[in-house]
């Protein structure tokens, strides 16, 4: 056995003692490990900031992209917030133990659904270093054990928040090996994770599209994927276009390297022309390239917007992350519809429209975790659904779909009472 495999292997022992212990913790003593975790987060800011520094240098010096790099880079109020997604956490009504269903046979049997936790959870991200507090933070509320393994060009940030994270939950009596980061980011920890079903209930991968083929080829346990976010923003025939502007603005370009920015805008054509007038000066602004079907790219010419290229087949299917916006126009709301189907990822879809009537047969007929009417699909996260944080955005639809938070994170056992029942 290699000595990684060991390793590995050694990590899911101590996680399965540790969630044992989780999941006999009182709320209390739960809530009081999640706030000395966000003390002490806020207490690491300096040594967090400058493993960040060491992380954003060779990012730069690889050249990433500029979105990737900010998805990577951390800075006070970053730090802050993460530090206040945690409280927010502690603040939440904790789902363990907590009756979904109870019922009493006529035989008197009573029977109980109760939620419970999962075990022990596997993490498997790249890029955002907030996802190692997001993801611990999440798993320890709701009694869970969790195994961490982000990515190379994080790596040093995710030690230093780990760590931080390890220290503050020690101090408050939480079982140790509650939270564990393997500090290798070779694909083998992957493969290794992924294959130790003895020790993992569940692996949730949050990445691209070669990492999550990869765990989902090796992996002998139930996969949840945070799977690629190409989401698509329709602009209906009766849209309000001052506002169908300001949504595609922000939803294309306030953080175009994450996963709930729109990569295509789809075009009634009745409004097409002024559409395009309105929002083509704002967009070259942020210079965003535009990659457009022939009648959008007609339009757009017209408009000597720079830059612009014509749309190839793959373009419609593309989760670019970086400012680069498809554009198609279409005759009606059925081909939008049948667009988004086929082109989207089915992760978060938005209409623009005050037709009450197409805005619901929007809602309705596309299959999507998140779908929106009139509101930018940037809100598709869990501290905006109110969740405080989130592990992913699940594109799956058993057990978890859209934001996954503490409900998500939680599976359920039955639980009967009786008094000498016997089966005849």
């Amino acid at each position: 056995m290699d000595d990684l495999r060991s390793e590995v292997l050694d990590f899911g022992k101590r996680a399965r003692a540790a969630a044992r212990a989780l999941a006999r913790m009182s709320t209390q003593r739960k809530n009081a490990a999640l706030l000395a975790m966000a003390d002490q987060l806020r207490a690491s800011a300096g040594a967090i900031l400058r493993a960040n520094g060491k992380d954003v240098e060779k990012a730069t010096a690889d050249q990433l992209s500029l979105p990737m790099i900010d998805r990577l880079r951390l800075d006070e109020k970053r730090i802050q917030g993460m530090a206040d997604g945690i409280r927010e956490v502690a603040a939440l009504e904790d789902p363990a133990g907590k009756v979904i269903a109870e019922w009493t046979r006529p035989n008197g049997l009573h029977i109980s659904k109760v939620r419970v936790p999962i075990g022990v959870i596997g993490i498997i991200y790249e890029s955002r270093p907030n996802v190692t507090s997001d993801a611990a933070v999440l798993c320890t509320k709701t009694g869970n054990a969790v195994i961490l393994r982000g990515g190379s060009e994080s790596i040093h940030s995710n030690v230093a928040i780990a760590e931080a994270l390890c220290a503050g939950a020690a101090s408050a009596g939480l079982p140790e090996d509650s939270i564990l980061l393997i500090p290798k980011t070779g694909r083998d920890a992957v493969r290794h994770m992924a294959e130790m079903d003895q020790y993992i209930d569940l692996i949730v991968p949050r990445g691209g599209r070669a990492l999550i083929e990869t765990v989902v080829s090796y992996a002998r346990m139930p996969v949840i994927k945070h799977y690629v976010g190409v989401c698509i923003a329709y602009v209906d025939r009766q849209a309000d276009l001052d506002m169908a502007v300001r949504i595609v603005v922000n939803a294309k370009t306030q953080r175009p390297g994450v996963c709930n920015a729109i990569e295509t805008v789809l075009v009634h054509r009745e409004i097409a022309a002024p559409f395009f007038k309105k929002i083509a000066p704002i967009l070259a602004e942020k210079k965003v390239e535009m990659r457009a079907d022939p009648d959008s790219f007609h339009q757009l010419s017209a408009l000597s917007y720079q830059p612009l290229r014509p749309a190839r087949d793959e373009d419609w299917t593309t989760e670019y992350l970086d400012l680069i916006l498809a554009a198609r126009t279409v005759d009606n709301i059925e081909n939008a519809i049948a667009h988004v189907e086929k082109c989207g990822s089915h992760h978060s879809d938005v209409i623009i429209t005050r037709d009450v009537a197409r805005a619901e047969k929007f809602l309705n007929e596309v299959d999507s975790a998140t779908v929106y009417w009139n509101a930018s699909t940037r809100f598709t996260d869990g501290a905006e659904f109110g969740f405080g944080a989130e592990i992913g955005i699940s594109t799956d639809k058993l057990h978890a779909r859209g934001p996954m938070a503490l409900e998500e994170l939680m599976t359920y056992k039955y639980v009967i009472r009786g008094e000498g029942q016997i089966r005849e």
